[in-house]
């Protein structure tokens, strides 16, 4: 069974914040009192000098990336149309409560995921990977992916067609077509392949987990094949798209930037 602690640029962070502001402080309570107005010379006066100058920084950043947003990176097309790969997102990391860096200890609980909510998770089978998906059932709910269509709980989401989702490299070839789908009260955009097999499935989804599935319903990796998502893997939830980059065109997708994720 994976470990729930690893190691990853949080762990960095936390890392030099300890050694950074342990420097800081052996010397502010210690050494300075012992050396006098003299000042340090050589290494160890330029480490001391170091972590004086950067300890504020690094604990800054720290604390903005664990308890308030976090930048992600969309890697692939799993969540299309709603990202694109080379979207680059901001993550509200208090949506779901307060979390500990690196042990991922809820100290704070907030609010939970609703239906429809952009999820960023730590992926179940290998918790140093982040997912992002969509939420589609919350605990207790039952549901059913038949023929293309989305059942939760017995009854049929709505989706209506809202036309086909082309090639973005100009040549028009039509990839998929896109539905405006209904989840609650919320209305999101999917893409459905006609020609592809439905990855078909019943599932009930059990107490503190979640069933998530991507946008791109047809080229998504998500718990209809590996299951749920406990609880305590919650990163936060996607709100905004900073920056995009068109590796097609290789430039800066400029539509995209400061679009809200719904």
């Amino acid at each position: 069974m994976p470990s729930d602690i690893h190691f990853d640029f949080s762990a960095a962070l936390v890392i030099l914040t300890v050694v950074t502001g342990g420097i800081w402080a052996l010397d502010a309570w210690w050494l300075r009192p012992r050396r006098g107005d003299a000042q340090a010379e050589g290494k160890t006066g330029q480490i001391v000098e170091f972590s004086r100058s950067f300890f504020p920084v690094i604990l800054l950043v720290l604390l903005l990336r664990s308890f308030l947003v976090e930048p992600f990176r969309i890697p692939s097309g799993s969540m299309l149309p709603t990202l694109l790969v080379g979207d680059f997102i901001l993550v509200n990391k208090f949506a779901y409560g307060i979390r500990l860096p690196v042990v991922h200890t809820e100290v704070l609980p907030l609010s939970l995921p609703e239906r429809g909510d952009v999820m960023v998770f730590r992926f179940p089978a290998d918790p140093s990977k982040d997912f992002i998906k969509r939420v589609i059932g919350l605990p207790g709910d039952q549901i059913e992916y038949r023929s293309k269509q989305l059942f939760i709980n017995g009854r049929a989401m709505p989706q209506q067609l809202a036309g086909y989702y082309t090639d973005e490299s100009g040549r028009g070839e039509v990839l998929a077509e896109q539905y405006d789908e209904t989840l609650d009260a919320l209305t999101h955009a999917v893409l459905v392949s006609p020609h592809r097999p439905a990855a078909d499935g019943h599932f009930e989804v059990p107490a503190g987990h979640y069933f998530v599935m991507g946008d791109n319903r047809d080229g998504s990796d998500d718990s209809r094949r590996w299951g749920f998502v406990p609880e305590r893997n919650l990163v936060g939830k996607a709100f905004m798209i900073w920056m995009s980059w068109d590796g097609d065109r290789n430039r800066p997708a400029l539509k995209r930037i400061g679009n809200w994720i719904k």
